[in-house]
């Protein structure tokens, strides 16, 4: 079944392609665009310790790490498009760890029409909407992942409606598969929704996600703030109930760019799950600052990160029992 979509993804995108030559000269060209990237990274715990890692994507100590190679296709004709995206690397095997073999490489995979104005349409596999971090290292300031990010939803396979409703608004709606799930034998679905608004110079925008099925359900809200050209304040606060089991999250990413060429992130993100519902068991604070620096299509990014837990969940260097965690990473990022 997998193979069959992947697949119907690629013949329809060469449809696309060669429908190019019989449109008329008043249609809109068709164009493909692509994104590619490498990232990977070296980090280093305080206490020799790859298991006080709770998050994603950075589960080792002292070894170099490809984080991973990424290429993207956007691909547009008239009302349709269709985006096919790829990675290798563990990066990509913990994105899609529901699927195995060449399916972990199919980050996204979707089509997109748009009957009119105001109103598109997408069919297929896309990253979740819920969250303030994405899956691509190029797309965030810190290189290492929040709790929010890593226990909320990766990806959603289905179907979904954007619907412009006027000025700086709009609303999305759909229904897919459960939670990182291409394909299953389940039967629940899962409702995903997004109302979205920003002000009028864009310095203010907010998002207000949800999913919900049977016996899961989460709210997010996300805020992104300008305050000036070099400082911005962003917001990601999250509740979500797993089996009638609460789990939060509120985490503010504070980004300070004294130039083009250099910028630092301190994100702080307070995570409970006292009530053990995705396994942690545990509230945690924990603080990260990383800076960004741009030489062209490379970025580093040098970062240091403390995570302090309410009970002992993480270990030191003779490994007993504590509540501090912490690790230094330097990550590299090349995208054209």
């Amino acid at each position: 079944m997998k193979s069959k979509t992947i697949l119907t993804v690629f013949l329809f995108m060469s449809l696309l392609s060669n429908a190019q030559s019989d449109t008329s000269a008043k249609a809109p060209e068709a164009s493909t665009t692509y994104t590619i990237y490498f990232d990977g990274y070296y980090k280093s715990d305080f206490s020799k310790q790859s298991t006080n890692n709770k998050t994603s994507f950075t589960n080792s100590n002292k070894s170099l790490q490809l984080g991973m190679a990424s290429i993207k296709l956007d691909h547009t004709n008239g009302n349709f498009a269709a985006t096919l995206d790829l990675g290798l690397g563990k990066r990509a095997q913990e994105f899609s760890y529901n699927d195995n073999g060449v399916a972990q490489a199919i980050k996204q995979a979707y089509i997109s029409y748009a009957p009119m104005s105001g109103l598109k349409i997408t069919a297929g596999k896309w990253a979740t909407h819920i969250g303030y971090e994405l899956l691509d290292a190029y797309s965030n300031r810190n290189y290492s992942m929040s709790y929010a990010f890593s226990y909320g939803p990766f990806f959603h396979t289905g179907f979904r409606a954007d619907i412009a409703l006027g000025g700086k608004s709009a609303f999305m709606i759909g229904f897919a598969q459960p939670t990182d799930f291409v394909s299953t034998s389940s039967p629940d679905k899962m409702l995903i929704a997004q109302f979205s608004t920003s002000s009028k110079d864009d310095k203010l925008k907010a998002f207000l996600n949800y999913q919900g099925g049977k016996d899961k359900s989460q709210f997010d809200l996300v805020l992104n703030g300008v305050v000036s050209s070099q400082v911005g304040i962003n917001y990601d606060g999250t509740i979500a109930n797993i089996s009638g089991k609460n789990w939060t999250s509120n985490a503010v990413y504070v980004n300070y760019d004294p130039s083009a060429k250099f910028g630092f992130t301190l994100r702080s993100e307070y995570f409970n799950d006292t009530k053990n519902a995705v396994g942690v068991g545990s509230s945690i604070f924990q603080n990260t600052l990383s800076a960004n620096i741009h030489f062209a299509k490379l970025t580093l990014i040098p970062e240091i990160r403390f995570d302090n837990a309410k009970d002992k969940i993480f270990f030191n260097s003779n490994s007993n029992l504590n509540q501090y965690a912490g690790n230094f990473l330097i990550a590299a990022v090349y995208k054209f």
